[in-house]
């Protein structure tokens, strides 16, 4: 557990700052770019495509480094060179196409006038999709540090180009959102030449129809999972009505929905050092144990984070331009969806760690079967809040199915009194914190008060869970009393 707190620690610094200063971008495109353009949501709308594009080109091999690497019958180099041939394949294939048939393909995606963006983003999906199996390779190394300051170089860099491009410059076109990416990745791709000139580059054959074989259910799983973050993003223009308002929705969808990425940050920095912990320690006898008390903590801190952002809204609104503010109800609902999707994350590893990958590519497509008979249905109708409402009815469908299969394949004693008393507490001071909002019109008042139930439910954890004379540093001074 400490292993995997100090390694969350240093993919979260990464991941959390990292977001944050990417929030920074969030203000500068809203604030600057012009609303009735409906150019934020041109960008929501490529990066979401940009997403599931990444998912089909890595084909699932990143989780599958991990499987094959911690294998005594493999080497690692071979793993990963075995690994590269994949994506670099599938990459080589998807520019071909790319180039060869830009003209059909912007047109069917309504930007005929723009081959540019499309162009710029394929390159940009190409170099990151070379770069997940090294990034992968170096967390199996266990060389978090080299990984989180590649992540912060790539993000410093990009927001200071978008500074000088936004506000210095006062080029506030989405063409320069895409550019200033492609310019970034570009650069991060360099400093993977030297780790790579070290690799035995060896293609084991064998090894390759093993690792496919592990893979693609963990690709469909993938497909699946990504839609279910992405789908509503790409969906609305095809299906809202009114096609010219809806980029402009869109672009206020797109950006309130930034600030409920905390969720995401939080998920990512666990899975980024849960999952080499989890196949490290799949031989251990104290295996459930730890998967039962890390899927609490989990929950009791994503919850956490929930109530803070919630309660801090009245502050956070202003990460967004007040032109697109207009979809911050949203938030809760979406947070709550990626709460969701980090506990289907933390129940995937029983059918990962017995092989049977294909339980996943299984839940994850039910879900995204049902975010997508939400998003089509009741988008024309109720806009974007079909697309919270869609995640969330995804994301619960694939975390139900996976519990409970979960428990008769592979059981796992998860304490769930515990998780239901937080998830319980979560919700009434929710609720109590939104009604306040509601009818009392505190203003800046109410974030005194809901900082009060932030510290109520901090408070509980501590009580209950973290007493104070077992944390780090400060807990010897409580032992001392």
């Amino acid at each position: 557990m400490k292993s995997l707190a100090k390694d969350t620690a240093i993919y979260g610094l990464s991941s959390i700052v990292g977001r944050f200063l990417n929030y920074l971008l969030v203000p500068l495109y809203t604030y600057y770019m012009p609303h009735d353009t409906g150019d934020y949501g041109v960008s929501t709308n490529v990066y979401a495509y940009v997403a599931l594009i990444l998912v089909l080109l890595t084909f699932g091999m990143e989780t599958t480094l991990f499987r094959f690497a911690n294998d005594e019958r493999s080497k690692p180099d071979t793993v990963f060179s075995t690994a590269m041939a994949v994506v670099g394949g599938l990459t080589t294939l998807f520019l071909l196409l790319l180039f060869g048939l830009i003209t059909p393909i912007s047109n069917a995606l309504g930007y005929g006038a723009h081959p540019d963006y499309l162009l710029m983003m394929g390159v940009v999906v190409a170099q990151d999709a070379l770069q997940a199996l090294p990034f992968s390779f170096l967390r199996f190394q266990k060389r978090a540090i080299r990984f989180a300051s590649l992540k912060m170089l790539f993000i410093v860099l990009n927001i200071g180009l978008n500074v000088l491009y936004f506000v210095v410059l006062g080029q506030t076109s989405v063409f320069y959102v895409f550019f200033i990416n492609l310019l970034c990745t570009s650069f991060i791709t360099l400093f993977f030449v030297p780790d790579l000139l070290k690799i035995k580059w060896q293609f084991d054959g064998q090894l390759l129809h093993r690792m496919l074989s592990y893979s693609w259910p963990i690709l469909i799983l993938g497909i699946a999972g990504i839609l279910n973050q992405v789908a509503d993003k790409i969906i609305f223009p095809l299906v809202y009505p009114d096609p010219e308002q809806a980029n402009i929705l869109l672009g206020d969808y797109g950006s309130c929905v930034k600030i409920a990425m905390i969720m995401a940050m939080i998920t990512q920095a666990f899975r980024y050092a849960y999952e080499p912990i989890v196949f490290a320690k799949s031989k251990d006898a104290d295996k459930t144990d730890y998967y039962a008390a890390a899927m609490k903590y989990f929950i009791i801190f994503t919850l956490l984070a929930f109530l803070c952002v919630v309660g801090w809204m009245p502050l956070l609104q202003y990460i967004v331009g007040a032109e697109y503010r207009e979809g911050l109800g949203v938030v809760p609902i979406v947070m709550a969806a990626e709460i969701m999707m980090g506990v289907y994350f933390n129940l995937s590893f029983w059918y990962k760690l017995i092989d049977k990958t294909i339980y996943g590519a299984w839940f994850s497509l039910a879900g995204c079967l049902v975010l997508l008979a939400v998003n089509i249905l009741f988008i024309p109708k109720y806009g974007y809040w079909a697309c919270a409402w869609g995640g969330v009815a995804g994301y619960g469908t694939a975390m139900v199915l996976s519990y409970v299969v979960g428990q008769r394949k592979n059981p796992i004693p998860y304490p769930m009194g515990d998780i239901a008393r937080y998830v319980v507490l979560a919700a009434v001071l929710t609720t109590l914190m939104l009604l306040i909002e509601k009818h009392l019109h505190l203003g800046f008042l109410s974030l005194v008060v809901n900082t009060l139930c932030i510290l109520g439910f901090v408070y509980v954890i501590v009580k209950l869970d973290m007493p104070l004379s077992h944390l780090p540093v400060i807990g010897k001074h409580f032992r001392k009393q």
